[in-house]
C-alpha cells in the first residue's frame, strides 16, 4: 500500500522514489509526490525525513531538523 498524504485542501498525494544516475556517475535516490499511484510508490516515509506542506498545498519531504520556507 502506497504512503498517502492528504493536504489541507483535501487532495491526496502518494510518495514515490526512484534511483537515478548523475552526470558524474553517482547514484541518487529521488523522492516525489504524485496524485496517482505508480509502480515506484513507497510504503512509508524514509528514515530521517518528515512530510511538510508548502504554502501552495504541495507536500514535500524534508530532512528532520531542516527548516522549510
Amino acid at each position: 500500500m502506497a504512503y498517502g498524504f492528504t493536504n489541507s485542501k483535501g487532495t491526496t498525494y502518494y510518495l514515490h522514489g526512484k534511483k537515478t544516475v548523475t552526470a558524474s556517475g553517482k547514484e541518487r535516490q529521488l523522492y516525489y509526490f504524485s496524485k496517482e499511484v505508480k509502480e515506484d510508490a513507497l510504503d512509508a516515509v524514509p528514515a530521517g525525513y518528515d512530510v511538510a506542506e508548502m504554502k501552495t498545498g504541495l507536500p514535500v519531504l524534508k530532512k528532520q531538523g531542516a527548516a522549510i520556507e
